[in-house]
């Protein structure tokens, strides 16, 4: 039996898990996001909505932000000044290209407004990546952030975008240098106040929500190069209230003082808006609940403390390397952090034992885990609200309207105890990977979503997440495609052949290792000694490190080999090497040598 039937089957053989947290709420098919976050109203929603009136969201350096009405104003300024300037439409993708900021936000519904579509990318791309990014994406509009503005001007140029349709996020000027010709976003909002309505926003037919893309927003997948994951409005607005459910979000039978997330609390933002856990749960989910976000540019682990103490915040959305630090870093203790209620972990799982610890440093604090994917719009697991710290090293609990099941290694289904690679159906399933076929087909299975995780789903309903069968690793939450740097490293003189897997890190997660064949020339240096094996091994980390982001960067080392081993059809064998680099990595352990990134 083919993948695909084991995953479609309606044999009476299978076996599904259900959420046990009610049914999927209502959702919308015929708003986009903008207007169910700005303009419409739902049953699940708080009628009490503080920030309302208050500041809705917030720039933790200065603490200035906007109310929902100064957000609605900025929005509509925008999205009539890059209608009028550039005829910004339907369809049209705007690209994204800045650490977190307040305008990002308004970024991003003003393109909704439109009736564009939103690619945001990663800050710390080089020139190459973000071109890739651009180029899949066919962007015409670009708003990039000071910092970053000489990248953004280099890639646009390669990606055919003319200078005066990038835009710039902040007010600050690139490098100092004073440019009047620059836009930015503060000046386009008050072009657009001024003018005439040059756009009649779009209001969707029955059902359109659902084909209607809203976000272009990069993942591997289950392997290869980076891939565009088409999200429309329907399934971000569908993830936001599965998880607006499980947390019970305006529940009235709920007293206040038994409630995660209540209107009025405070939410900091401090994983990348880029990423689709900070744009849809730190994000769009908390504004939902009724919470106020003070958004953090970027993190640093003692501004984060600071902010949790100059701000009283209640709710934190982390990943687990931050986990790591405020287990160990000496300056928590400096810090007030009793104001925190909850604590989410995701992006990559945390351990019992790193759970443990949490707990101890923060006793009074409810901390829970999440698991989802790009592809699913984000979250397929949350902990539920009937425990204050969720079962150790569990994801959490199936989101209301998602169906699971499990399949074995011998094609069978599994059930309650058994482990096997987890499928899901879910109405916050992504369309596709834009304009990748052949990829698509891989893992989106006549509406099902193959996640190429490995898990158990208990008889309590917790999932957990016991290995990966796609080849990405997690550095930090990222995704890092083997591929990718192998497809890179071929291009170097010293390397023959090449495999890269993860190795454990307790800091990252994992971090990428090369083992290499060297080529001819190597092997004469590598022939002098330690010095010449060094200079080999310095060389080939330094061609990943100048042309790559920094977390895919070969942080576990370079180990030489005479062969990769390979199946008869000539694949990679992986899942041995990631093996072979565990020893590896222990030895190494042993003998008190340490890799850091």
């Amino acid at each position: 039996m083919s993948a695909a039937a084991e995953i479609t089957s309606t044999s009476k053989d299978v076996f599904e898990f259900h959420s046990q947290h009610g049914p999927l709420p209502y959702v919308p098919d015929d708003v986009t996001v903008v207007q169910f976050l700005l303009d419409s109203y739902h049953p699940n929603r708080p009628s009490c909505h503080p920030p309302m009136i208050s500041k809705w969201i917030v720039d933790d350096d200065t603490g200035c932000g906007f109310t929902h009405d100064q957000v609605q104003t900025r929005v509509d300024g925008l999205a009539n000044a890059i209608k009028a300037r550039w005829n910004i439409g339907e369809d049209d993708v705007v690209a994204m290209f800045s650490p977190n900021h307040v305008d990002y936000t308004i970024t991003i519904w003003a393109a909704h407004r439109l009736g564009a579509i939103i690619s945001p990318a990663n800050p710390s791309f080089s020139v190459d990546e973000l071109v890739y990014q651009l180029n899949t994406t066919k962007a015409s509009l670009l708003f990039a952030h000071s910092s970053v503005y000489k990248v953004a001007l280099e890639a646009a140029k390669v990606s055919g975008i003319p200078a005066d349709r990038i835009v710039l996020i902040d007010a600050a000027q690139p490098n100092g240098v004073v440019d009047k010709s620059l836009l930015t976003i503060e000046q386009l909002v008050s072009e657009g106040a001024k003018l005439p309505l040059r756009f009649t926003e779009k209001k969707l037919r029955s059902g359109e929500g659902k084909t209607k893309v809203a976000f272009l927003i990069f993942s591997s997948g289950t392997t290869g190069r980076p891939k565009a994951v088409a999200i429309a409005h329907y399934a971000l607005i569908a993830n936001t209230l599965q998880m607006a459910a499980i947390s019970r979000v305006n529940d009235s039978s709920v007293p206040r003082s038994e409630q995660r997330f209540r209107p009025g609390d405070v939410s900091l933002l401090v994983v990348p808006l880029y990423h689709i856990y900070g744009i849809l749960i730190n994000l769009h989910f908390q504004l939902f609940a009724g919470c106020t976000i003070i958004i953090t540019q970027k993190f640093q682990f003692t501004v984060m403390l600071g902010n949790i103490s100059r701000y009283r915040i209640n709710n934190l959305f982390l990943v687990p390397p931050m986990v790591v630090m405020i287990c160990k870093h000496p300056a928590v203790k400096q810090f007030d952090l009793s104001s925190i209620r909850n604590i989410m972990i995701g992006a990559a799982p945390l351990s019992g034992e790193l759970t443990k610890q949490l707990v101890n440093v923060l006793p009074e604090v409810s901390v829970f885990q999440g698991y989802g994917l790009t592809e699913t719009s984000c979250s397929i697991t949350m902990g539920p609200t009937d425990k204050r710290i969720g079962t150790l090293g569990s994801a959490g609990q199936i989101l209301p309207g998602i169906v699971a099941r499990i399949i074995k290694a011998d094609g069978t289904f599994g059930r309650h105890g058994e482990q096997g690679e987890l499928v899901v159906w879910t109405p916050a399933s992504a369309l596709c990977y834009s304009n990748n076929e052949q990829a698509t087909k891989e893992t989106f299975v006549n509406g099902w979503i193959r996640t190429g995780d490995e898990v158990v789903i208990d008889k309590n309903h917790d999932v957990f997440v016991v290995d990966r069968l796609k080849e990405i690793m997690k550095v930090r939450g990222f995704q890092v495609a083997p591929a990718e740097l192998e497809g890179h490293l071929l291009d170097h003189l010293y390397v023959t052949d090449v495999c890269v897997v993860g190795v454990p890190d307790e800091f990252n997660g994992e971090v990428p290792m090369a083992f290499v064949v060297p080529s001819s020339k190597a092997k004469q240096l590598i022939k002098t000694g330690p010095q010449g094996v060094s200079e080999v091994k310095k060389a080939i980390c330094k061609h990943v490190s100048d042309a790559k982001v920094a977390y895919k960067h070969l942080a576990g080392g370079v180990e030489f080999v005479d062969s990769i081993p390979k199946n008869p059809s000539g694949k990679l064998l992986r899942r041995f090497m990631r093996d072979q680099a565990k020893v590896l990595k222990e030895q190494q352990a042993k003998k008190g040598l340490t890799t850091k990134l």
